[in-house]
């Protein structure tokens, strides 16, 4: 089943999208998109004796909270309260390109409410910039179809893939809010994750992670890193390969104490 929970505090609002029941993994979206993005991997993780946790972003569906003069650390408390008040207090946090940068400032200012962090297609350290005019071209509902349709292909789904359901769940007036909290921070205060055990699943044709960056993170951080690719999969990676993200993050939180 299904249900919409709201986790409140101070002036922020957050509803969160619950299934299933067991060890909570808690799944944040990409930049200006939601949860809904999840659904069948939600699915499949309740279906694996996982509870799902989706919590909204600040400013999309039923959250609320301020979207100016914050930081990554402001969206961090918001997940750790969502794991305080719904996962029974400790959670693995999966989190989707921008949304693992959450998950990892996250896993550095609550270590002890964080079993693990899963980044799904993780850009590398750096990455051409040509990307991220290709994301504000597929989130601008504005443009026309083709035009978006193309940056889709180029940025986010392999050859083959079906880019025409990502021309929606698009939040575009939370672009610059959500990068803006992250231009707010340095790069090195949540690229460690703290200490936390990282999986580094990644989509075997993203160009924000070509294959000479595959072990960048298994290169600094040694033996807290497991990497584990997706073949068939590009940026997008969750719509593009749910029952495989399922399958390896499934296997990976098995591992864990």
């Amino acid at each position: 089943m299904r249900t919409r929970e709201f986790v409140r505090y101070a002036d922020v609002t957050i509803e969160v999208i619950v299934e299933g029941q067991g060890p909570a993994i808690v799944l944040l979206p990409s930049l200006a998109r939601d949860s809904e993005d999840y659904d069948a991997v939600a699915e499949g993780l309740a279906a694996a004796g996982y509870r799902a946790l989706r919590p909204q972003p600040r400013g999309i569906g039923e959250s609320t909270g301020p979207l100016t003069g914050i930081s990554l650390h402001d969206f961090a408390r918001d997940i750790a309260e969502v794991i305080k008040a719904l996962g029974g207090g400790k959670a693995v946090i999966a989190g989707h390109a921008y949304g693992n940068w959450i998950a990892r400032m996250t896993a550095v200012d609550y270590p002890a409410l964080v079993r693990g962090v899963v980044v799904l297609a993780a850009a590398a350290k750096q990455f051409p910039p040509k990307l991220l005019t290709a994301i504000n071209v597929a989130g601008n509902p504005a443009l026309p179809k083709q035009q978006r349709l193309e940056a889709l292909r180029f940025a986010f789904f392999a050859p083959g893939n079906d880019p025409s359901g990502w021309l929606e769940g698009w939040h575009p007036h939370m672009r610059e809010s959500q990068r803006a909290a992250a231009a707010a921070v340095k790069q090195s205060d949540w690229w460690s994750a703290g200490v936390a055990p990282l999986l580094d699943l990644q989509a075997e044709s993203d160009p924000f992670k070509p294959p000479e960056k595959r072990n960048e993170m298994k290169d600094e951080f040694g033996d807290r890193v497991t990497v584990a690719i997706v073949p068939g999969a590009s940026h997008a990676l969750i719509p593009e390969q749910p029952a495989a993200v399922v399958e390896a993050l499934v296997a990976w939180v098995k591992t864990l104490p």
